[in-house]
């Protein structure tokens, strides 16, 4: 998230005159990125009440990297405040401002107050990109269990939450992340929302294109090994063609899981795992691939597989939440969203057709690329963003644009 609101309100400063509000924490790294602080951004100091609230969510969740519906509940109740501290700075003067655009928290379940202050004060309050809350697939309860994501099973309460309502009457223009989010919206604010991925690129990260060495098919999977991200579902999808030479698989990160996954693939052939990586170091690793292969059944973004895209990698993922709206046809493969059995059949199937005929992957990873350089770069998202901006202060419905096919 922190990734998100940094690299799309940077990159927004090519579109227009912007000042960043941030939290007191993130005020050095601003500094380090040569910000000039009260010119191009205001830290404001929330600790006395985010410091502890941030304790108790982590005491809650029950793990590192785990429960994160209850970070969220807990978020809930320490960003009024921050946003209390953040009128209190710039209410005399926000008349000063075109536009004031909250991008994080990105959670729908989280309200703004300033929405109605600003409406008061004739300036559009935007929201978003907003997204989360993608419901656990039938049959893996186990998964959301060992997530501690115990309290998804009522997030929808939120809805329920004072502010929100008026939060929505008062805000100019939604940008909904994911159709899930943007379904979870009531009818009376449709005309407000607008499909925006929150997730993008930076090209000088991402600057490599994919050139795998003759020789069988090679994949990678890259995220935390957590149950939900089923890299286990892949190893036992891809065995057949380990055992036989036929596939080597690059698995990269780590996490909880990393040593079961470890014994499942004792005795396979052609298996790296390759742990934590520099940043810098993972494109390195997956432009010697092929594929990425991804079997996630719960991504709300799914920036792994933009990145993969970008890099000429193309994506073989389950169709669901975010990657499955980013994947379209000809950039990558889907599959259907089914029961552990059913998804690891069919990345068996989609592997063993790729290591028999790899030529279609080659237009594919072309598709890719192109699809990420002319709609999910930061700096091609700031320019969707602007055209919100100018919508709402033409008066225009938001909905009525089309920015990401």
């Amino acid at each position: 998230m922190p990734l998100v609101g940094w690299s799309l309100a940077t990159a927004l400063r090519a579109e227009a005159e912007v000042h960043i509000v941030t939290q007191v924490r993130n005020r050095a790294a601003f500094l380090r990125a040569g910000m000039v602080e009260g010119t191009d951004f205001t830290a404001i100091d929330s600790e006395a009440f985010a410091a502890p609230m941030w304790r108790l969510a982590e005491r809650l969740r029950m793990g590192e990297g785990k429960g994160w519906t209850m970070v969220q509940a807990i978020n809930a109740l320490s960003y009024p405040y921050f946003e209390r501290l953040v009128w209190k700075h710039f209410g005399p003067s926000i008349r000063d401002f075109d536009i004031v655009h909250r991008i994080t928290p990105l959670s729908p379940t989280i309200s703004s107050s300033p929405a109605g202050r600003c409406a008061r004060a004739g300036v559009p309050f935007i929201l978003g990109p907003l997204n989360g809350g993608v419901p656990w697939p039938k049959g893996f309860e186990a998964e959301r269990d060992a997530e501690k994501e115990w309290l998804s099973r009522v997030r929808s309460a939120y809805k329920l939450l004072p502010g929100r309502g008026a939060t929505l009457r008062h805000a100019s223009a939604i940008l909904a992340g994911s159709r899930h989010t943007a379904s979870e919206f009531p009818a009376t604010v449709r005309d407000k929302l607008v499909w925006l991925p929150e997730n993008g690129i930076d090209p000088a990260r991402f600057s490599r294109v994919a050139a795998p060495a003759p020789g069988p098919l090679r994949a990678c999977f890259t995220g935390r090994l957590v149950p939900y991200k089923g890299c286990d579902m892949l190893i036992e999808a891809a065995r057949p063609l380990l055992e036989q030479g036929r596939l080597h698989l690059d698995i990269i990160g780590d996490g909880p899981m990393r040593p079961a996954l470890e014994i499942q693939a004792q005795g396979l052939p052609g298996i790296t795992f390759h742990g934590w990586q520099p940043h810098a170091e993972v494109q390195g690793i997956m432009a010697r691939c092929h594929l990425l292969s991804f079997p996630s059944i719960r991504e709300f973004g799914g920036g792994v597989v933009l990145e993969a895209m970008a890099l000429g990698v193309v994506p073989l993922i389950v169709d669901y939440a975010g990657p499955g709206e980013l994947v379209t046809p000809g950039t990558g493969l889907k599959v259907p969203c089914g029961t552990r059995a059913q998804i690891t059949a069919a990345f068996r199937a989609e592997l063993d057709r790729l290591a028999e005929d790899p030529a279609p992957l080659a237009a594919m990873a072309a598709a890719a690329r192109a699809r990420v350089g002319q709609h999910f770069t930061w700096a091609q998202k700031a320019r969707q963003v602007a055209r919100v901006y100018r919508a709402v202060r033409a008066q225009d419905r938001p909905a009525d644009l089309t920015l990401i096919p």
